[in-house]
């Protein structure tokens, strides 16, 4: 049974705009490394485990962002971008770089909740799709849930259009 309902963002990166995001000087966003797994991979699971959106379906959200994680630090292609407050990992988002994918941010931007409403998820955002764009994809591709609070305020910035129901052969298992 699921109990999210599931839509699909896309971006035409041949149009991205050039924002020029900058965060203060304590705060940095990077590529994670395999020491941070752990870390970036808590900061998912306490994101979402905090956050009313999410809660009342996290065992559904759970197994499908898991398999995500997992080939976000494969050894063969690991991309993972960590937003950190000095030594604190307190943001992240997992990508895919293949331009084929059906789901490029595997999951998404995630803040701590502490660290939300700051600008932040969009500069995770931002950092996101140039990373994707430079990695040839000419259209990004996400999901989230439909009445979640990135579907309304932060998947629309950058060009990000609303494609509807995310496609049936993407939901958890």
């Amino acid at each position: 049974m699921n109990l999210v309902n599931w839509v699909q963002f896309a971006w035409d990166l041949t149009k991205l705009p050039d924002a020029d995001l900058r965060l203060p000087d304590h705060y940095q966003i990077a590529p994670a490394t395999k020491n941070d797994e752990k870390e970036v991979r808590r900061v998912f699971a306490t994101a979402f485990l905090l956050d009313p959106t999410w809660n009342p379906a996290i065992r559904e959200t759970v197994q499908t962002i898991q398999p995500w994680l997992d080939r976000a630090f494969a050894p063969e292609a690991p991309t993972c971008l960590a937003l950190r407050h000095g030594l604190r990992i307190i943001g992240a988002v997992a990508l895919s770089t293949d331009p084929l994918a059906d789901n490029h941010l595997t999951p998404g931007p995630s803040v701590l909740m502490e660290y939300r409403n700051r600008g932040f998820g969009t500069a995770l955002l931002n950092a996101s799709l140039k990373l994707l764009r430079e990695a040839g994809v000419s259209r990004a591709l996400a999901i989230t849930r439909e009445n979640a609070p990135v579907t309304k305020f932060l998947y629309p910035k950058f060009g990000g259009v609303m494609l509807g129901a995310k496609p049936a052969d993407l939901l958890a298992a």
